[in-house]
């Protein structure tokens, strides 16, 4: 059973359909990890005693976790927020629904930033998570619960989500596959909104098998989901090809420069070359907007969850502090519920759509997104998929970032783009420093055009082995 831990998530479905295992025991094994190594990393915030196998697929019978702000019908969704801190889910989301019908068995939530602001899972109200290669430093996040319960094989594979970068930049300082579908793709009912024009839900997981067969499950239209896609959604297990002859990767000069740390360089570097080993063709090219991607990122985001976070008034959902006066229990429920990073993005948001500066911040940003957009178009008018850093640099030491957050909103400087121009992307490991942290690059493609990320993450796992590599702490349980 321990040998669970190495095989892919396909590889545990077939064998309790070869029954070789069993749902109940795969279930048990890694419930007994997260209940071993979970008070070490933080990653898990409720394990669910139980399951109920509805369904069949490649993945039937195999645990996954969801990040605590997709709806799970009858079960806690807080957002790690005290807000929300006794809200009992009345649905399903719609991926929940999809997992469910496929057999996949929910084991449990896991932490993340509040209401996902944030880029280290040091903004939940139950704790930091740890970084389960070196417990003194930051998962990413917000989905870092997700991708610290992934790393540290306390799960198969788990959800997250993605605003700017929520998935991809913890997947990358944990060394893990994290895959944001455009935007569309995968239906957002359910899903506690951030930024309602910029959120998408998507997997993380240890390889790009299981990658694909988990989008296979959850992406496609549907009806309660406005911003959902109608576009056909092919098998992405076809895409896993190792040929890449031809395929034409652009390297943006905006993402190659200062304040990349070096070993993170010298990982691209490497990477660059296993793909030109491969034939595939390399070309340089420019995306010259970028420098103003993080700017317009926080202002669009910001005042949409200034928009979003409205709800939670003590009215309707979760904590109330009573007062004499409407006015009083609203202010006084929103000081008590939210925290400090949830706070700050509620005054930028609010100030960015205040009465005379509209125009000057939000209508100004949304104008500068369509220029990352049309960098993005013109790029891929003459390539086929960007490569870039994910994160410039390694995992950072918890509380070196927390009180300044401007070199917190800067850890998803190569992120953030991806979701301004709504397209697919992903990170995967590709090596890792001298003190043994993970260094992730980011694949980029054009809009709908996932298959040709996941053929490419395929072929570059097939020669190499950092997907492989396990945490320390996972190994002695």
């Amino acid at each position: 059973m321990d040998n669970l831990i190495n095989l892919e998530g396909v590889e545990i479905a077939k064998n309790i359909k070869d029954n070789l295992l069993t749902s109940s025991e795969v279930f048990n094994f890694f419930k007994k990890r997260i209940d071993r190594l979970n008070p070490s990393i933080n990653a898990f915030l409720e394990v669910y005693e139980d399951f109920k196998i509805e369904g069949d697929s490649s993945l039937a019978g195999v645990p996954i976790a969801i990040k605590d702000n997709i709806c799970i019908k009858d079960k806690r969704i807080t957002c790690a927020s005290r807000i929300l801190s006794t809200h009992i889910a009345v649905y399903d989301a719609t991926v929940i629904k999809k997992l469910k019908k496929a057999g996949l068995a929910i084991i449990g939530t896991t932490n993340m930033d509040e209401f996902a602001f944030g880029s280290s899972t040091e903004n939940s109200c139950y704790g930091a998570t740890k970084n389960p290669w070196d417990i003194l430093r930051v998962p990413g996040g917000s989905s870092g619960g997700s991708a610290a319960a992934v790393a540290a094989r306390l799960v198969p594979f788990a959800l997250g989500s993605d605003t700017g970068g929520s998935i991809r930049q913890p997947a990358s300082l944990c060394g893990v596959v994290g895959f944001k579908p455009t935007y569309g793709r995968i239906s957002r009912y359910g899903l506690i909104a951030f930024g309602s024009s910029l959120d998408q839900i998507g997997p993380i997981t240890t390889n790009f098998v299981d990658c694909a067969h988990l989008l296979n499950i959850i992406c496609g239209f549907d009806q309660y989901d406005s911003t959902s896609s109608t576009k056909e959604v092919p098998d992405f297990t076809k895409s896993l090809d190792i040929n890449i002859e031809g395929i034409r990767i652009g390297l943006p000069k905006e993402y190659f420069c200062e304040g990349v740390a070096p070993e993170v360089l010298n990982a691209l570097e490497e990477t660059i070359n296993i793909f030109k080993k491969k034939k595939a063709r390399i070309i340089n090219i420019s995306l010259p907007h970028t420098k103003y991607a993080v700017a317009t990122y926080y202002i669009i985001a910001s005042s949409e969850a200034s928009s979003n976070l409205q709800r939670f008034d003590g009215i309707k959902y979760g904590l109330r502090v009573n007062a004499n006066t409407i006015s009083k229990l609203h202010s006084l429920t929103r000081k008590e519920g939210f925290g400090c990073e949830a706070k700050r993005r509620i005054f930028l948001g609010t100030y960015s759509l205040s009465s005379g500066y509209y125009e000057a911040y939000y209508l100004r940003a949304s104008k500068v997104r369509n220029l990352i957009k049309k960098d993005f178009d013109i790029a891929f008018s003459e390539v086929d998929v960007i490569l870039t850093p994910t994160s410039p640099t390694v995992a950072f030491k918890l509380g070196e970032k927390i009180d300044d957050p401007l070199s917190m909103y800067l850890s998803d400087i190569f992120t953030i783009s991806a979701n301004l121009a709504a397209l697919p992307a992903v990170s995967f490991p590709c090596g890792f420093n001298k003190q043994g942290l993970p260094i992730g690059a980011q694949l980029i493609g054009k809009e709908f055009n996932e298959e040709i990320l996941l053929r490419l993450g395929f072929s570059y796992q097939s020669i190499t082995d950092y997907h492989k590599k396990i945490p320390k702490i996972a190994t002695i349980c």
